[in-house]
């Protein structure tokens, strides 16, 4: 049977693309939005509104992990959908900038609670692993096509209407997956072996730091974070001020990365039945440290060009497919089945930890002291994620997964680990 077969996939998948191409949509209008208010310092607002994101999703994913086993999850997302419907559509209205951190900080609550628990329902409805495998891709090829299409469909609202209508299209997405996940056989979540809250909070960090190949996640969460925040952050100030562009073009310049994401989606699964995670997810990072050591030269040198710019968003958005798209595999081996909850909201909370550090440093710093500092900053940040990364997901774990060091896959994987501690080790030297 395919995969697509599967009608609660395939009605969940649905529920999933309508909500993030929603989302994709009021992610461009918020830019937009923070630089007609705040104008120059736009960066600073939109860093601040982030950073509110991150705080909600590092506090509320963990404790959402550890309740959802106690309420029914068909509802509780359905519910969830709902809140975001109705926070999305107040935004057109807001006039100052504290009303955008407060509805953003609602929104976020709730987008905290929605996603780990949605993402730990696809193991209990796609079973076998071939099929789990695809899900992940699918799921990783959703999120590409809405990075990429999203601005796309944004730029070209643009040309006709006000930003503001943007909420109202993320709006009608969020209540539209609602009635997806609604009409969805969704079974509730196993028991935890845990009973107190706490203690299903703090197991699924414990696997982190007591499992190698997910203490390796944690540094590749900081890597991501740090190249992502330079297209999520700075590309409203960027193109406006730098590049002179309009509010279109930010549309377009946010296509461009998505576009470099989709690229690397539509190739890696394949690339991931013969290469192992980690070597994937090493040269992901090796890809952003040389999108990152691009956009710091860029910057320094006055190299201000749409092209140059564009390629350089590319880079980015396809090294973090590379490290993104892999983790669900690598989470899902592992722990066991009762305890996937824990473990993909610790990861939620974990690599949104990651990007609570770097949101600030691309708005508050990029305002304060430009771009070059800032980039400079996120490439350092980069660099040291990329080595920890190598240090802490050891090459004789995957000697031991394979049974032998001798075992020439193992010997590909260390020749191929090497060749990209070596470009990590470059690039940070150029950069710094």
């Amino acid at each position: 049977m395919g995969l697509f077969a599967l009608r609660d996939f395939r009605r969940l998948f649905s529920a999933q693309i309508i909500a993030l191409f929603g989302t994709g949509l009021a992610t461009v209008a918020l830019g937009l939005l923070a630089y007609e208010l705040a104008g120059p310092s736009a960066g600073a607002v939109l860093a601040t509104a982030l950073t509110i994101k991150m705080v909600m999703y590092v506090v509320i994913a963990p404790l959402a992990a550890a309740y959802v086993d106690r309420l029914p999850r068909r509802k509780l997302l359905t519910a969830l959908d709902v809140v975001r419907a109705v926070v999305v559509i107040a935004l057109p209205f807001v006039t100052e900038v504290w009303q955008i951190y407060v509805l953003i900080g609602v929104l976020q609550a709730a987008s905290a609670a929605f996603t780990p628990t949605f993402q730990a329902v696809i193991p209990d409805i796609v079973t076998d692993e071939a099929d789990f495998t695809r899900a992940l891709s699918a799921s990783q090829v959703a999120y590409t096509m809405e990075s990429l299409l999203s601005p796309v469909l944004a730029a070209v609202a643009l040309s006709f209407m006000s930003f503001n209508w943007l909420f109202v299209g993320t709006s009608i997405g969020f209540a539209v997956s609602a009635l997806f996940v609604l009409s969805t056989r969704i079974p509730d979540a196993r028991p935890s072996e845990h009973t107190r809250a706490w203690d299903r909070v703090a197991s699924g960090i414990r696997t982190f730091v007591t499992t190698p190949r997910l203490r390796g996640i944690i540094a590749l969460n900081l890597v991501v974070a740090a190249a992502g925040s330079i297209v999520v952050v700075n590309t409203v100030n960027y193109v406006r001020d730098e590049l002179d562009g309009t509010q279109t073009d930010v549309a377009w310049m946010l296509a461009a990365s998505g576009g470099g994401t989709l690229l690397v989606a539509l190739l890696l699964p394949r690339v991931l039945d013969r290469v192992r995670e980690r070597t994937v997810m090493t040269t992901g990072a090796a890809v952003l440290l040389t999108g990152v050591a691009a956009a710091v030269t860029m910057s320094a040198a006055g190299f201000t060009t749409w092209p140059g710019t564009a390629a350089v968003w590319a880079v980015i958005g396809g090294g973090m497919a590379l490290i993104v798209t892999p983790t669900g595999r690598v989470l899902r081996r592992s722990a066991e089945p009762n305890r996937l909850p824990g473990v993909f909201a610790a990861q939620f909370s974990l690599s949104h930890l990651a990007w609570l550090v770097t949101y600030p440093v691309a708005g508050w710093i990029a305002t304060e002291s430009g771009f070059t500092l800032t980039w400079t900053i996120l490439a350092v940040l980069a660099a040291l994620g990329a080595v920890a990364a190598l240090a802490l997901w050891p090459r004789e774990e995957l000697a031991q997964a394979a049974g032998t060091l001798g075992d020439p896959a193992v010997r590909e994987e260390t020749e191929a680990a090497q060749g990209t501690l070596a470009v990590c080790q470059c690039t940070c030297v150029q950069t710094v």
